[in-house]
């Protein structure tokens, strides 16, 4: 629990829409310590390493999860809700 650092990832060379305005390696806060392991590391859109890395955040045509928790994670958190109102997948 806490807070932790999100390293976007770019599958395909494109960094995923949800990212805008919000910078790499940027804080937000994990309650739990359960993670998704994608079959496919290309649905892989940010990870977090806390004694290893794992997918912190997945993202496939119109799904983009979070194992983090946005709306308890400050600016960043309010920046994600904000391009996920203004997403169009």
């Amino acid at each position: 629990m806490g807070w932790n650092q999100v390293f976007q990832t770019a599958p395909g060379g494109v960094r995923h829409a949800m990212w805008q305005g919000i910078p790499d390696g940027a804080y937000f806060y994990f309650v739990h310590s359960f993670y998704a392991a994608p079959a496919d590391a290309a649905h892989c859109a940010a990870e977090t390493d806390y004694g290893g890395r794992f997918a912190s955040a997945l993202a496939r045509d119109k799904i983009f999860a979070t194992q983090f928790h946005p709306e308890k994670s400050a600016d960043h958190g309010i920046a994600l809700y904000r391009n996920f109102l203004h997403w169009n997948p």
